[in-house]
């Protein structure tokens, strides 16, 4: 192929990364006033921006409804190549200045965000001081969702999770237990279906992994399941139970501190074993990139627990 052949080539090319930059901060923020506050450009550079984009595609990219611009079906197709490009000429312009420069996204349930990671991004951030790592917690239809919306780069998960665009990897076995204050009647017995049945519970809210799982095991045993308490953090649920007569079902990963401060005591049931497995979860069109592949390794190979 000559030269000329080779500039003919590259002349193809009606798209650049700052028209991409734009879409991606425009798809975040949904205006163009809002995408030119993200990265530091005007409001009518980021519209032309954007405009070019459309034309050199030869379609819209975004639903106009009122000021605000949504994606629309091929705005969605673009997105995850789009962000995927970005991030590789991120990764190029930062390759000879800093050690994973560009900040991971990670976000995470949270049994697994306030128990688990902790640890990992402790040891993680020793090893590559250089590295940022953004750590959001939510419950796992959030992080499901934040996955999905590509909003962050990895997903930490409590059991088996289905999504069209997502990808599911097991991580860590855990197990469900059941927690009562010290004083309570079944503390020092070991309880029943029947006992079980009469309790009042203290459980997460719908759309918490924990509360499916729960839901799950303790309605294949029980005769019901009387629920006094809905609450969104774990650390509440645990407060909760320790000063009052409500029983708590939580992964041993989150109770095992308070168990041996003697805030709570697990119980002792005819239930059997509830096992479950935390997963990883990354979008099916993402490309890993070195900082995410390193900080997946990491994960995968040291037990957080060994040190706990």
């Amino acid at each position: 192929m000559t030269d000329k052949s080779n500039q003919q080539s590259f002349r193809r090319l009606r798209l650049n990364l700052r028209q991409l930059e734009v879409f991606l901060a425009t798809a975040l923020g949904g205006s163009t006033r809002a995408a030119a506050g993200r990265i530091a450009r005007s409001q009518s550079s980021a519209s032309t921006s954007l405009a070019d984009l459309e034309a050199a595609l030869g379609v819209e990219l975004f639903d106009r409804i009122g000021r605000r611009l949504l994606l629309n079906e091929n705005g969605r197709a673009l997105l995850p190549k789009a962000q995927a490009l970005v991030e590789q000429a991120a990764e190029v312009q930062t390759l000879f200045t800093a050690e994973h420069a560009a900040p991971l996204r990670v976000a995470a349930s949270f049994t697994i965000g306030e128990y688990l990671l902790p640890s990992l991004v402790s040891k993680w951030t020793q090893r590559h001081p250089k590295s940022q790592i953004h750590l959001r917690i939510g419950n796992t239809r959030e992080v499901i969702a934040a996955v999905a919306a590509l909003d962050v780069d990895i997903g930490f998960v409590e059991g088996s999770q289905a999504h069209s665009d997502l990808v599911v990897r097991p991580w860590l076995e855990d197990e469900m237990v059941i927690v009562a204050a010290p004083g309570h009647p079944l503390a020092n017995l070991c309880a029943s279906t029947r006992q079980l049945s009469d309790a009042t519970w203290v459980l997460r809210e719908h759309g918490s992994g924990t509360r499916q799982f729960a839901d799950e095991w303790l309605l294949s045993h029980l005769e019901q399941v009387r629920v006094g308490f809905e609450l969104g953090s774990t650390e509440a649920i645990k407060r909760v139970v320790a000063a009052s007569e409500g029983l708590g079902c939580l992964s041993r990963h989150a109770v095992e501190q308070s168990v041996a401060d003697g805030h709570l005591v697990q119980l002792q049931t005819c239930l059997p074993p509830a096992l479950r497995t935390l997963a990883i979860v990354l979008h099916r069109e993402k490309r890993l990139g070195r900082a995410t592949t390193d900080f997946l390794a990491h994960c995968n190979a040291i037990n957080p627990n060994s040190e706990r």
